[in-house]
């Protein structure tokens, strides 16, 4: 693995040294950890195109044009995904009070408290990722993600 973290980009080796590759590879297996552990809690309902949903959507609800933005998705993906979520009873569809004719996707009660197990996941899912880096190298990549994609986070419900 050192070879390809050592900055060689002769032949193909860049493909699995580039920065997007690497990133792409630890976002995967955090969030199949995350839903693993989900799944240990009982919510095993849920797969990993549900993450965007979930990633994007406000605690007060968002408009489905607007998750699609989020999600650099077509408004036509979303709209599945908001429906096999709402299937599942994590979402629902209201009328938007400021535009009849657009819906804002909220979270159930349920989906609340499916927020909340997944919180948990996440809490649980960075300590062991914190345990298997170390507090230095866990810190830097917080602070370094945090500003380098700080313009791109839209979420709106900061405690």
């Amino acid at each position: 693995m050192k070879s390809r973290i050592s900055g060689a980009t002769s032949g193909t080796a860049w493909r699995h040294a580039n920065i997007g590759r690497l990133l792409n590879n630890a976002v995967r297996r955090f969030e199949g950890r995350v839903l693993e552990l989900m799944s240990d809690k009982g919510h095993d309902e849920t797969r990993i195109a549900h993450v965007s949903l979930t990633r994007n959507l406000d605690v007060e609800g968002t408009r489905l044009t607007e998750l699609a933005r989020r999600a650099s998705m077509s408004k036509q993906a979303m709209g599945e995904l908001v429906d096999q979520c709402a299937e599942l009873g994590l979402v629902n569809r209201i009328a938007d009070p400021t535009d009849r004719r657009a819906r804002i996707v909220m979270f159930t009660p349920a989906g609340r408290k499916w927020l909340d197990a997944f919180r948990d996941a996440v809490d649980i899912a960075e300590q062991e990722m914190r345990a298997e880096l170390g507090k230095a190298t866990m810190d830097a990549i917080l602070k370094g993600l945090a500003v380098y994609g700080e313009r791109f986070d839209t979420l709106e419900d900061i405690d």
